[in-house]
């Protein structure tokens, strides 16, 4: 089970949200966030980084289940992060979401798949292996998750492609998706190339990454009505 042992403590936010607002939590040494979910109001709150950092860099990162305790509320609330802000620059920790989780209920969530070995088609093939997929999408109880989903790929010979169907099934959780899509191959090294430095000049200059997942102002969700908000892909 992704759990995680410690009680997250949170203070509610009151007052307006607005990056003003979020800016003064932050040089507090708190950072803004809001849970919401369970068909229950959302709430804006301030927490602890450190804690929410030891929690994304646990094993099972931000699929790990822990206990919230809010200020005021005299019970504690099982959540889990669905989507996490981070400053591009001094790539700090700025806004997190929570979302409340009803353990039982089967709820989608993607993990990481780790491939173990090392391919005949590289040893031998002269190739490389290429992850396309590091993430997968599954369906479980929440106590199902699984941290990681592990495949050996050592019998993967040059142009072998491992793919959903390929990967461990039978268990607690059921994949979600196009089972043939392509997890890794074994692959060239000329297909795998660099792109030129013309390549590269021809695209332009690249935006910056602002938020993790996409996010663009986490402190609007603060406003929005009660009841659940789809958990954001990574």
């Amino acid at each position: 089970m992704p759990s995680i042992s410690e009680v997250v403590a949170a203070t509610p936010r009151e007052g307006k949200f607005n990056k003003n607002a979020a800016r003064r939590v932050r040089v507090q040494g708190k950072i803004p966030a809001v849970v919401y979910g369970a068909k229950e109001p959302a709430l804006a709150i301030e927490l602890d980084p450190k804690q929410m950092l030891r929690i994304l860099h646990s094993e099972s990162g931000h699929n790990s289940i822990f206990d919230l305790e809010v200020a005021g509320s005299a019970a504690k609330t099982k959540v889990m992060i669905v989507d996490w802000q981070y400053e591009p620059i001094k790539d700090r920790l700025i806004h997190i979401d929570l979302k409340r989780i009803a353990m039982d209920k089967a709820m989608k969530v993607e993990v990481p798949v780790l491939l173990e070995g090392i391919p005949v088609g590289v040893k031998q093939g002269g190739g490389i292996l290429d992850q396309v997929l590091r993430e997968v999408e599954i369906e479980c109880l929440p106590a199902d998750i699984p941290s990681h989903i592990n495949v050996d790929v050592s019998n993967l010979a040059f142009g072998d492609v491992l793919r959903i169907s390929d990967l461990p099934h039978g268990g607690k959780f059921k994949f979600l998706g196009d089972e043939t899509a392509t997890v890794a191959h074994v692959v060239s090294i000329k297909e795998e190339a660099a792109p030129t430095v013309d390549a590269v000049a021809a695209a332009g200059p690249s935006e910056p990454e602002v938020a993790k997942k996409g996010k663009q102002d986490a402190d609007a969700a603060a406003a929005a009505p009660a009841g659940d908000k789809k958990a954001a892909k990574k």
